[in-house]
C-alpha cells in the first residue's frame, strides 16, 4: 500500500471511504423490508448476501485496524455494533417474514 494510506489516522477516512461505497450499493439492493417481504422465496440467498457482506466488512476493518492502530478500539466497536445491528435486522426480518407470509413484492 502507498505509504500515504498507511499513515496514522488514516484508518477512519479508510472506513468512511469504503462503507461509503458498501452502504450506496446495498441501500440500492436489498434491505431487510425485503428479506421480510420476500422470505418465503429469498431468505436464503438475501441470507447468504448479508454474511458475505459481514465477511467483506471484517476485511476492511482488519485493514483499516492495521493502518490505524491508535484507533483500533473505536473502529472495532463501530463495526461490531453496526454488523450486529444489521444482522440482527436481518435475522429478525426472515423470522417475521417466514412466520407471517402474506404478499410478496414478486411474482414466480
Amino acid at each position: 500500500m502507498p505509504v500515504a494510506v498507511v499513515a496514522p489516522g488514516n484508518g477512519v477516512a479508510f472506513l468512511v471511504s469504503s462503507y461509503g461505497v458498501y452502504e450506496v450499493i446495498a441501500a440500492c439492493c436489498s434491505s431487510p423490508q425485503t428479506t421480510e417481504i420476500n422470505a418465503d422465496k429469498r431468505a436464503d440467498t438475501l441470507m447468504k448476501w448479508v454474511h458475505v457482506g459481514v465477511v467483506q466488512a471484517a476485511v476492511l476493518v482488519g485493514i483499516a485496524v492495521w493502518i490505524d492502530p491508535a484507533h483500533r478500539v473505536p473502529i472495532l466497536a463501530g463495526a461490531i455494533l453496526a454488523a450486529g445491528f444489521m444482522e440482527g435486522s436481518y435475522w429478525h426480518a426472515k423470522k417475521s417474514g417466514l412466520q407471517k407470509g402474506g404478499p410478496t413484492t414478486e411474482s414466480w
